[in-house]
Formats: structure tokens, C-alpha cells, sequence
């Protein structure tokens, strides 16, 4: 492994670039997970990584060039190969359309103490989780539940360089916990709860292992249910799971294409921008400063993609509203592709909150409400069905619900649904106070989420599942 700081890596692989321009991103990685099974802990570990991106921008012929390798695992000594194997895949690529000059110093967004050696993460970091675990085995006995789950905390800290001299630095903590009980043998109680965390200082094992506990007795009864169109509350780690979707989906440059559910309708081109798109006045929004889900406030990527460009790095990025008063109001887009729309360039954020202004409520006051519904806790397996319209298929697990006047009356059977998010914002009759979730389905690559619990007056469950 090579022996030379994060930052030396960088000045050394541009003084060695040959290439029109080039940029190489360095990523420290150090990551630490906790497992635990039945009623005790398992296992637990420890690793650390580096990462070396060049990417070197050839101007041939016919346009501009783009080669991108990345290397692990880097001896000193092979630097220099690295960068000549990035200029290689340049002169051999087909030009890009993504090509716009490179990020300088005076324009770019503001990072973090360059000069300071790389942030790490450890095991400590699970002293008061792995307590409170502990007491939450020790406490369950004769429940006739079993625990199941995990929990990881990384710290990846990433160093980026040009050659137009500028110089960047982000540190991300992430972390996630993710809880299962179930019934002991036949017993078919299942639960899940999740959180994201940025430090394990605001998880409560005891608290998120409550809530489970009261949804296993909820299931002790058991209800099966046909499909159909059904009321549902859906909870924020349930909104967050069909969230997500629409937001990578959200593109400017397929839209403007006509080649996503926010093209124009009227097959002229163009987009939906300043259409209402969601029958309540909600917020769907990024902010690298938001609260909890803090991110990198400027672009850092390797790839010179259609939604996310490389050619952007260190472009600032600043909270942008998607959605504003129900009305769709940016879409995410390069700086060349802007160029095209004639649009503002709005960067990929790391993170999505969807609110409503005023709201205070949360599910239990939503359930409350519910003459006969469903509560909708968790979904799984979502896969896109159909790009035009984003309509997304996926099943039920750990958690549906009976909701009887106002109260949780027992456990009904899962389903396979299909539904789009735009449908979902489009139809939604209530929405409660935004609270941090973390998405089951999409989670483990993208945590920083804050959604409110939403009522969907006839949510399609298509078939009944037989998943367990």
C-alpha cells in the first residue's frame, strides 16, 4: 500500500498528467460494523481503504475526451501508471457531450481543512449502542421474540484536485441501524425499524426495540385481506422508500427529452416545470446543510454521467427546492446541460427531505384518525416498472397493519403494489410533521432522508404475496 499522504497523492498525480486537463479525487475509507442474531451479538469488525480516481480529459478531433480509472489498494510506485492508464482510456473514448470547462478556485463551493490528515471512524463509536442492546436481549426474555440486526458507521473523507489548481475536502459520516424481531417458531410476527445517524448519539436501542415490541403484539392477531385499492398510512421510512425513486429519476436532461414521467405532456419537448404536481402543498427538497443529513457541499464525483458530470466537481451545491408548494421547480441538471435547457444548473445533493409547512402530527395521531385502513410500515424488492410514468412495483414485509377505528386491530397478509411516487404525491390527503428516516430499500446508499408519515386514500396493492 503506498505510504504517501491524501494530499501528496493528488500533487503528484497531476504534476504527472499529460492531459488537456485532469482531476483526481483520493477517498480514506474506514468503516466498522455490529451484528447481533437470535439474542446476542455476533459479530463485529473493522477496515480501512483508499480509493485513487483520475480522471484525464483529452481534446481530440472530434471534441472532448473522458478517461476515469480508479485503483485500490495503490502502491506508491504505481501512481504513475494509474494516470497514464486514465490518459489511455481518454484518447480512446468517443467524444462526450458533457464537456464545459473545468471548476476553478473562485467558484467553487467551500470544504473542509485540506491540510488535516484524513478523519477516522472505530468501534467506540458503538460503546452506548452495544449497552443499550444488551439490556434489550437481557429484558426480552420470555417474550417469545427473537432479534435480529445490524449497525455500521463509515467515515469517508475525500480529497479533490484539478488541474485549474483547485483543492477540496469533505469528511461524511453515515451511519445506519436496522432492527428485526420475530416470533419463535411458527410464531409469524415479523417487524423491522431503521435509523440513519451521522455519530450513534441520538439512537436509543431500547426505544427503537419498543416499537417493535408493541408491533408484535399488534400481530398476534391475524387477518388476511384480498387486494385491491386500500386507505393507507404510511410511515417516513415508507414515504422515504418511494421518494428516492422519484428523485434519481428526476433528471433534467430526460425530461427535457421526453424521456421521463416529468417531460412536457403535450409532446412539444420540454419539461414540467412550474406544474403542480402534488395535490398538497408540500416541499420536496436538498440541502447539504440540512439538519442531521449533512453532506458535501459541492459536487464530487468520478463519473462524466448525464445527471451527475465530473466536468462539475467542486461546483457549489445550495439548498434547492424540487418541489415547492406542490409545484415542481428545479430538476437536477449539469452545468452542460443547463447550457440546453437554459435552465440553472442544480447539482446532485446528497440528500432529500419532503415537507409539509405547519404540520405536527405524527402516525399515531394519523392512525387515530383512520376509520378502516391499513398501516403500511415497510416495503422491499421496489423495482421500476416504467419510466414514463415512474410507476414502481415492489412487495410488503415485517408490517401491514389492520387499522379499526382509530387503532391497530391486528397483522394482514402482504402484498405486491404498484404504484408511482408522483401518484402517491398527487393523491396524498394528509401529511404529518417530516422526522429523519431511513428508506429499507434504498438506505444503504442513500440514508440522509427526512419524510412525514402520508395518507393515501386508495393505495393499489395488485396481488396478495405470499412473502414471509
Amino acid at each position: 500500500m503506498t505510504t504517501s499522504t491524501p494530499q501528496d497523492l493528488v500533487e503528484r498525480a497531476l504534476g504527472l498528467s499529460r492531459a488537456h486537463a485532469c482531476m483526481v479525487l483520493v477517498r480514506e475509507r474506514s468503516r466498522t460494523d455490529l451484528r447481533w442474531a437470535g439474542g446476542s451479538l455476533t459479530t463485529n469488525g473493522a477496515a480501512r481503504s483508499r480509493s485513487v480516481t483520475v480522471v484525464a480529459v483529452a481534446e481530440g478531433p472530434g471534441g472532448t475526451q473522458v478517461g476515469v480509472v480508479e485503483r485500490g489498494g495503490l502502491r506508491d510506485e504505481e501512481l504513475e501508471e494509474l494516470v497514464r492508464a486514465a490518459e489511455a482510456a481518454a484518447s480512446s473514448a468517443i467524444p462526450t457531450e458533457e464537456a464545459v470547462p473545468l471548476v476553478g478556485p473562485g467558484e467553487a463551493g467551500s470544504g473542509g481543512d485540506w491540510d488535516a490528515p484524513p478523519a477516522a471512524t472505530g468501534v467506540e463509536v458503538f460503546t452506548e449502542t452495544a449497552r443499550g442492546l444488551g439490556r434489550v436481549f437481557g429484558a426480552s426474555g420470555g417474550s417469545g421474540r427473537l432479534h435480529y440486526g445490524f449497525a455500521q458507521h463509515s467515515m469517508v473523507t475525500t480529497y479533490l484536485g484539478s488541474s485549474t489548481g483547485l483543492r477540496l475536502r469533505h469528511d461524511q459520516p453515515e451511519g445506519t441501524i436496522e432492527m428485526n424481531t420475530r416470533g419463535e417458531g411458527a410464531d409469524p410476527r415479523s417487524a423491522w425499524v431503521g435509523r440513519g445517524t451521522r455519530d450513534f448519539t441520538d439512537v436509543d436501542p431500547e426505544a427503537l426495540d419498543a416499537e417493535l415490541a408493541r408491533r408484535a403484539e399488534w400481530a398476534s392477531r391475524q387477518v388476511d385481506l384480498p387486494a385491491g385499492r386500500h386507505e393507507v398510512v404510511m410511515p417516513p421510512e415508507a414515504v422515504a422508500d418511494m421518494m428516492v425513486p422519484l428523485y434519481f429519476d428526476s433528471g433534467a436532461r430526460d425530461a427535457y427529452e421526453g424521456r421521463s414521467a416529468l417531460s412536457s405532456s403535450d409532446g412539444g419537448g420540454g419539461t414540467r416545470l412550474g406544474e403542480r404536481i402534488a395535490g398538497l402543498p408540500l416541499d420536496l427538497l436538498s440541502d447539504p446543510r440540512y439538519p442531521g443529513l449533512e453532506c458535501a457541499p459541492f459536487t464530487v464525483t468520478g463519473s462524466p454521467g448525464r445527471d451527475v458530470s465530473a466536468f462539475d466537481n467542486g461546483m457549489p451545491l445550495r439548498r434547492t427546492e424540487w418541489i415547492s408548494e406542490g409545484v415542481l421547480r428545479a430538476l437536477g441538471q449539469t452545468r452542460a446541460t443547463a447550457r440546453t435547457t437554459g435552465m440553472k444548473a442544480t447539482g446532485f445533493i446528497d440528500n432529500l427531505a419532503l415537507e409539509m409547512p405547519g404540520a405536527t402530527d405524527g402516525v399515531q395521531e394519523m392512525v387515530e384518525r383512520t376509520e378502516r385502513g391499513l398501516l403500511l410500515t415497510c416495503l422491499w424488492y421496489i423495482r421500476s416498472v416504467d419510466p414514463q410514468t415512474m410507476l414502481q412495483t415492489g412487495l410488503t414485509r415485517d408490517g401491514v397493519y389492520l387499522v379499526e377505528d382509530g387503532r391497530v386491530t391486528g397483522a394482514v397478509n402482504n402484498f405486491r403494489f404498484n404504484e408511482s411516487p408522483l401518484g402517491l404525491l398527487r393523491r396524498a390527503t394528509e401529511a404529518g410533521a417530516s422526522v429523519p428516516a431511513l428508506s429499507r430499500e434504498a438506505g444503504s446508499m442513500f440514508p440522509r432522508t427526512a419524510m412525514p408519515p402520508l395518507r393515501i386514500p386508495d393505495f393499489n396493492m395488485s396481488t396478495v404475496s405470499k412473502a414471509s
